[in-house]
This record gives C-alpha cells, sequence and structure tokens, in this order.
C-alpha cells in the first residue's frame, strides 16, 4: 500500500499535444493555456504553426486578440507593437524620429513547435529558450506493407514503442474526441490508466461483463511503460477477428493503444491515441485521436457511437471525485490494480529531479507481471 502524490503538479523539458492541426486555420491565432500559463497558437499564411506567450510586454493585453500581418509579425492590439514568431519585437509604432530604442531586446517567450500526422505539440521547457531534448512521439504507419516488415525478426515478447524515428509518411485521423475534465493531469492520467475501474465506471447494459481475474506483462520504456502485445478480452475485438492489444503510456501524458490483426486476408493496425493536456491546475483536456487504413472506414460507427460514451463516463467519474477531494484526503495505492498508478508517481517524481538536477533521467519501473480483477 502506498501513498499517492509528486508535489510538482506540472512536469516540463517534454513535449504537449495542444490542438488538432485541423482546428487551426491559416492566418489565424487563438489563446490556449497549457500548464497554467497563456500561450498563444497561430499558423502563418504559409501554414507555418508557431506559439509564443499570449501577453504583450506593454500593458499586458493578450497578442492573439491582434492578428497576423502580411509579413508574418503579430500585431499587438493595443499599441500595434509587432512581433516575429521567434517573440522579438520588431517593431514598436509610436516611436518618433530621435528616440532610439532597440526594438530586438523586448522579447515575448517562444515555444518549439511540431506539427505532424494532423497533431500541433508544444515543448514546454523548464528553462525559456532551451533546445528541445528529444521529439514528440510520431505515429507509426498503419498500412499492412510498414506492418510486416516492422513485425519481421520481432518476438511476442518484445516491448515496441510506438514512437519511430525518420518516418516522413504523415497519418491521416480517422476520429477524435476531446473532453474538458475538471481535475488536475494527475487525476486524469491515474482515470484513464487505471485497470479496475471498467466495470463500475462503464457500467453500461451492452457492456456488462462478470469481473473475472486478469494477469497482464509490464516492461519498462524510456519514460514510462508498456502493457505487452496480448490478446484483448472484451468481445467488441472479436469484430476484427484474431487481434493483439499493446497499450504504452509516456510522460507527459501519452498513451498508445496499437491493435494488430489479419482481416480479409490483408494484415491491420490500429492505433489509438490518448493524451492529457493540462490547461491549468484544476482543468486537462483529454484528447483522442485514431489512425487506421481506410479499408477498415466499416468500423467508424462504433466509435461514433461508443467513443463519447467511454470518455464521457470517466469525466463524469472524476467530477464526482471532486467532492471527496475537496476536503484533501490523504488517498491510497494498492497493490496490483494500482500498480500502473504507483508507476506513473514514480516516473513523474524521477523525471522532476533530473530535471531540477540536470541529471540524467533513470526509469524506476521494472518488467512484472499484474494481476488483477476487473
Amino acid at each position: 500500500m502506498g501513498r499517492e502524490g509528486t508535489g510538482e503538479l506540472f512536469v516540463r523539458d517534454l513535449w504537449y499535444m495542444t490542438a488538432l492541426s485541423a482546428s487551426l486555420k491559416r492566418g489565424a491565432m487563438r489563446r490556449e493555456m497549457l500548464l497554467g500559463e497563456p500561450v498563444l497558437l497561430g499558423r502563418e499564411r504559409d501554414g507555418t504553426v508557431f506559439a509564443m506567450r499570449d501577453i504583450c510586454p506593454h500593458r499586458g493585453a493578450p497578442l492573439s486578440a491582434g492578428r497576423i500581418l502580411a509579413n508574418g509579425a503579430v500585431q499587438c492590439p493595443y499599441h500595434g507593437w509587432e512581433f516575429g514568431k521567434d517573440g522579438v519585437c520588431s517593431l514598436i509604432p509610436s516611436l518618433v524620429e530621435g528616440q532610439d530604442m532597440d526594438c530586438s531586446r523586448i522579447k515575448v517567450r517562444s515555444y518549439p513547435v511540431k506539427e505532424q500526422d494532423g497533431l500541433i505539440w508544444v515543448y514546454v521547457a523548464a528553462r525559456p529558450g532551451a533546445v528541445p531534448k528529444n521529439e514528440p512521439p510520431k505515429i507509426p504507419s498503419t498500412d499492412s506493407g510498414s506492418i510486416d516488415q516492422e513485425n519481421s525478426g520481432a518476438s511476442a515478447e518484445t516491448p515496441r514503442r510506438n514512437f519511430p524515428s525518420g518516418r516522413a509518411t504523415q497519418q491521416k485521423i480517422r476520429w477524435h474526441e476531446t473532453q474538458l475534465f475538471r481535475c488536475s493531469i494527475d487525476h486524469a492520467v491515474i482515470g484513464l490508466m487505471d485497470p479496475a475501474h471498467a466495470a463500475y465506471v462503464h457500467d453500461h447494459w451492452w457492456w456488462k461483463r462478470k469481473p473475472r481475474v486478469k494477469e497482464k506483462h509490464y516492461a519498462p520504456l524510456p519514460t514510462g511503460f508498456v502493457m505487452t502485445a496480448h490478446k484483448p478480452s472484451k468481445p467488441a475485438y472479436s469484430l476484427l477477428g484474431e487481434v493483439t492489444t499493446e497499450i504504452t503510456f509516456e510522460l507527459p501524458s501519452t498513451r498508445f493503444e496499437t491493435l494488430r490483426g489479419r482481416l480479409f486476408g490483408r494484415t491491420f493496425k490500429i492505433v489509438g491515441l490518448t493524451v492529457c493536456t493540462p490547461r491549468d491546475a484544476e482543468n486537462t483536456d483529454i484528447i483522442q485521436v485514431f489512425y487506421f487504413p481506410w479499408w477498415l472506414g466499416f468500423i467508424l460507427p462504433l466509435f461514433w457511437l461508443l467513443g463519447p460514451t467511454f470518455i464521457g463516463d470517466d469525466r463524469k467519474i472524476v467530477e464526482l471525485q471532486r467532492e471527496g477531494l475537496k476536503f484533501n484526503p490523504n488517498l491510497m495505492l494498492i497493490q496490483d490494480g494500482d500498480q500502473p498508478a504507483i508507476w506513473y508517481h514514480r516516473v513523474k517524481k524521477a523525471w522532476l529531479e533530473s530535471t531540477e538536477k540536470g541529471t540524467e533521467f533513470v526509469n524506476p519501473v521494472q518488467e512484472r507481471v499484474l494481476r488483477w480483477k476487473s
């Protein structure tokens, strides 16, 4: 038995999935709260995405309330100050001849941004201006050719990381859902990875199944852990024939579920990505996207019907949980059903310590088989 909590709420020096690409049009910008900070997310007319602190250093007006000029600069709505996408001030219109001032010494914090697979990732460094130490996760290809190549030479016991490097292929989002959870990122993450809550939180007449003992193999990943490939127990998966599923979690809040199987004589892969994006200390967006081959389009109605319902179930329970958390109780975690939550807190604590001290991160997770009833 253990107590939960790591002290610091947010981890940094990591990439956060902030928005879907399709939600940000060319020449548009808007405010996004991220880790309790206002961030301007914008797209230049040439399609380039950028991010900077959404506060003008002059008088504090939100820069996102201004506009993107033809030269690509962001113009503040209050006094017209202009800033490049790197956050450097390029023009102060009120200055007249003889009023020498080096505008370039005035800067707004800018954030590294990467756009891939229909997603926009923002890197939040522990120290402003720091170069990213890693890359945002890339979606592995879901076409059958890449699956056969990927599986060649790999054993069933080898945990596969869903983050291949150097892949240029852009995957297309087939389905997505976003819901705001009125809770901290810790409770959002733990609630979604909890293996023992399904029979109670997702208690629908069409989803009921008698709880039974489950046994799953886990292994460490660079910044998290993986439930290695196994045959799923839910009957709904039988629609796809014989499949295996693998579930990974890595900091700050990135969960992949990868289904592999064969149907109609063709191998396939379905990749589900779920992220918890902390807007502030008490509000977290749960963003879920799925990728799969076009010829599996017949499964889309299942996502339309079930996807919002299941995420909504989790949202409702964390909002109910708030009623107890108002009294700041000491919370406990037990073996083995809460072990993923225990690992999450340990991995987070180790990352925070490595960031603060500037030392190498060492993952505390050890390979293990977990058993619980659900």
